[in-house]
């Protein structure tokens, strides 16, 4: 592969976890070419701009915007958003890709893959698209590497924790007694991350588990989709099974570096999970 090619990202600017943006400086630190593929611009698109990348604006939906995105590049990191459209815009791109002669399609897809078949689903909307995704991308005949993390520290752990942990020094999810492995975590229950947090912050973190029903009305009144609050609660309940104990050194294999730690991470985001002086 010509190291003068850049390296696609779809959902550079995403704001769920920021995934794409994390990648974007990753590759940008370590000298790569990159094409940032951003939905809208505004300052999330100059702040990758800052990183070094080049920045396109497009649809994943639409064909244009994919061939304008993908022309010239032979390998690219394929993510979107949870989306009713994200089977749409996953055949498109590889449609486009393959035109193009991409060498390398990278998938960011989900863990839960793994025990799903054309005979067992789950409830989310969500799985079955990506399911069937990585099923057209597996016929394409693109060379196509499947990446199927559990769930990222920067969205459950981030966005859905920080409200009750800054109100009330809680981390109120409704995630039972299961255990779970985040990216860059540890694979234990949610009193050991309440004792992360608790490392992190400087003050006592409990973990309060709450029902997945009352959670999943908190997620519709605060106005996300109802396929997004789907999948979240099939997410919800798939931890309270269990089925995220699914620890790995995948991360350490792959990249050569040791994971984030819970602590660190949070340590990091430390204002995120505490209250200004205005706010106590």
């Amino acid at each position: 592969m010509s190291d003068q090619s850049p390296i696609l990202v779809t959902g550079a600017a995403g704001r769920v976890g920021a995934v794409g943006r994390t990648v974007t400086e990753l590759l940008s630190k370590q000298g790569k070419k990159v094409r940032a593929m951003v939905r809208t611009e505004d300052e999330r698109a100059q702040a990758l701009r800052d990183m070094g990348a080049e920045v396109v604006v497009g649809d994943l939906l639409d064909l244009d915007s994919m061939h304008k995105a993908i022309a010239g590049c032979e390998t690219m990191y394929f993510a979107m958003s949870v989306s009713d459209a994200y089977l749409a815009a996953t055949i498109n791109a590889a449609a486009v890709a393959k035109h193009h002669g991409v060498k390398a399609f990278v998938n960011m897809s989900q863990m839960t893959l793994s025990q799903m078949s054309v005979t067992e689903t789950t409830a989310s909307p969500q799985h079955k698209l990506h399911w069937l995704a990585e099923q057209a991308l597996n016929w394409s005949g693109l060379p196509v590497v499947h990446v199927r993390p559990t769930v990222f520290l920067e969205g459950f752990f981030l966005l859905f924790s920080s409200p009750s942990v800054k109100k009330s020094d809680q981390i109120r999810l409704p995630f039972g007694d299961g255990k779970t492995s985040p990216i860059a975590a540890e694979d234990e229950n949610m009193d050991f991350y309440a004792q992360e947090y608790s490392k992190a912050l400087g003050r006592t973190i409990t973990y309060q588990d709450i029902p997945v029903g009352p959670w999943r009305d908190g997620l519709i009144e605060r106005g996300l989709p109802i396929h997004l609050v789907n999948h979240l609660a099939t997410m919800a309940d798939l931890h309270r099974a269990g089925r995220y104990d699914r620890m790995s050194d995948d991360v350490l294999t792959l990249s050569g570096q040791v994971p984030l730690s819970v602590q660190d991470f949070v340590r990091k985001h430390a204002a995120t999970f505490t209250a200004s002086a205005k706010e106590a």
